[in-house]
């Protein structure tokens, strides 16, 4: 079947890298397939963890630059979401990221043999354990206070200005650098001994290291855990449950660098760093692709609405074209009746009822017109489908039968409601089946036009108006809504546009699809008014 109608756009919070839910596949990828890879990975090196490998001088380079390099990265796409957001709890995990960015540089300048061999450039034999713990700490602090200022509804936005507040902050964070960066690097003597040379911890470490870290991290994972159900929230969440996974590796039964078990602690940070950076990247994709479909839905809004002056009056002479062919048709009759020898009034006030009805239709369609290229929002209200097809139809009836055309009407079973504008939806009905009628008026064999209803299972009201006309060619029928387009030599190529408008001004959708074994089936698609329906 072919089909035209537009792809669903997601909600707001879908539009927003933070605040998005997380999807599925996110869910099993975080709580399963992370946890999994990481214990198998763990399971693997476990039982080499002690053994001692040859340093790679250009290891520590790259496993310092690349944390670095994704920790700024993170932090700057973390303010920019801050910039439009303002929480207080945004500014807070950007500036996380920050601190563990900054850190590093101290970090690197004293760890033992990077610039010079045996020795240290800054610092002193315990500087970069002191800075490794510290980071670790600040970090799951960070997120902390990033989650207890999520919590707080009433205090969870920035009110001042975004540069003040971004600036502020990052100040703040420096100092805090700063003061972590001089207590290690030069009062690194006020500290307890954590290693015992260039390569192995001290015994003590696991009591200076691992249990502050895993306090730390592990009070994280817990205020983190309401926070699960956005994006954010919950890549943190595994973030800091990587890092205290990796502390029963690299504390027991013994630590020291350049290990296996120090290798694979290494790289696990790494990965864990990296997480929520690729998902900010992933997000921001799906960002575009939401923002490019929106973009795309305008530009059809826009060509389907035609604001220009000629698209106007095509419009307005196609709807009002319609009413005022009957009313001319009623007045002749009418007047024919009137001269006869024997005027028959009855039936000439009938004629006269029926042109005044046609043009208080005129009138509607008018204002139905008006208020689309306004934009306006017109009155709504549950209607009857049935209801709506039975006086659709008894409009075009007598025309029908001059053409010897067959209307055959299929109507689900149950009473089918919708909430919409009567007047815009009898329009597209009325539309959809002067087309059909059109369409069979050279073709050859039996004219049957169907006009059928069903319910789906997702409770959406599907009209069909099928006939045994020409049909649609295949190269045509993807442009067959398009303004302006037709297939007639007298058509003006704005009345499927239209409908389509009206119909997706309703939340629906309106395709077409070839009739078998020849003509066209034109399809519209309403929620069902469960309410008015009394479901």
């Amino acid at each position: 079947m072919y089909a035209n109608s537009p792809r669903t756009l997601p909600g707001d919070n879908a539009l927003v890298l933070t605040g998005a839910p997380p999807s599925r596949a996110q869910k099993l990828v975080a709580l399963g397939v992370v946890p999994t890879m990481l214990a198998l990975a763990f399971c693997v090196a476990r039982p080499f963890a002690t053994v001692q490998l040859r340093p790679i001088e250009a290891f520590v380079p790259f496993y310092v630059t690349t944390i670095f390099v994704t920790d700024v990265v993170t932090a700057v796409i973390l303010f920019s979401q801050f910039s439009i957001l303002r929480t207080r709890g945004l500014l807070i995990i950007a500036n996380g990221y920050v601190f563990a960015a900054l850190v590093l540089i101290p970090y690197a300048l004293s760890f033992p043999g990077l610039f010079e061999s045996g020795t240290v450039l800054v610092g002193g034999l315990q500087s970069t354990a002191w800075i490794y713990i510290l980071r670790h700490c600040g970090l799951a602090a960070y997120m902390s206070a990033f989650a207890l200022s999520n919590s707080d509804a009433k205090n969870a936005t920035v009110r001042s200005g975004v540069r003040k507040a971004i600036f502020l902050s990052i100040s703040a964070t420096i100092v805090i650098v700063l003061a972590v960066s001089a207590l290690c690097l030069w009062g690194q003597f006020l500290l307890p001994t954590a290693t015992a040379d260039n390569i192995r911890f001290g015994s003590s470490w696991f009591y200076y290291a691992g249990a502050p870290t895993a306090s730390f991290y592990g009070l994280a994972m817990m205020l983190l855990w309401r926070q699960r159900r956005t994006v954010l929230g919950l890549w943190l969440i595994v973030v800091a449950f990587v890092h205290l996974a990796g502390i029963p590796l690299s504390f027991f039964p013994s630590s020291s660098r350049f290990s296996v078990g120090w290798y694979t602690v290494v790289m696990t940070n790494l990965t864990a760093n990296s997480l929520v950076l690729i998902i900010l990247l992933v997000q921001i994709s799906t960002l575009y692709t939401h923002v490019l479909l929106a973009v795309r839905a305008q530009q059809r809004e826009r060509e389907a609405r035609l604001v220009t002056g000629d698209a106007v009056a095509a419009m307005i002479a196609h709807e009002v074209k319609q009413p005022l062919a009957a009313m001319i048709t009623r007045a002749e009759a009418s007047l024919r009746r009137l001269e006869r020898s024997a005027p028959e009034l009855d039936k000439a006030k009938d004629d006269i009822k029926q042109i005044t009805a046609d043009g208080y239709r005129a009138a509607d369609i008018i204002d139905s017109i008006r208020a689309n290229f306004k934009k306006d929002q017109r009155m709504r209200a549950a209607l009857d489908v049935h209801n709506l097809i039975a006086d659709t139809t008894v409009l075009i009836r007598d025309e029908l039968q001059k053409q010897r055309i067959a209307l055959k009407i299929e109507l689900n079973s149950n009473r089918l409601d919708v909430s919409g504008d009567r007047t815009q939806l009898q329009h597209v009905l009325l539309n959809l089946v002067s087309n059909a009628a059109e369409s069979m008026a050279a073709a050859r064999g039996t004219r049957v036009l169907t006009v059928r209803t069903e319910l789906r299972d997702n409770n959406e009201v599907v009209v069909s108006v099928a006939d045994t006309g020409t049909g649609i060619s295949p190269q045509n029928i993807e442009r067959i809504f398009n303004p302006l387009f037709t297939t007639k030599t007298t058509g003006m190529g704005m009345g499927l546009p239209i409908c389509r408008s009206i119909i997706e001004a309703h939340g629906g959708r309106i395709w077409v699809a070839p009739n078998t074994p020849q003509g066209a089936v034109f399809n519209f698609a309403l929620s069902l008014d469960a309410t008015a329906a009394g479901v």
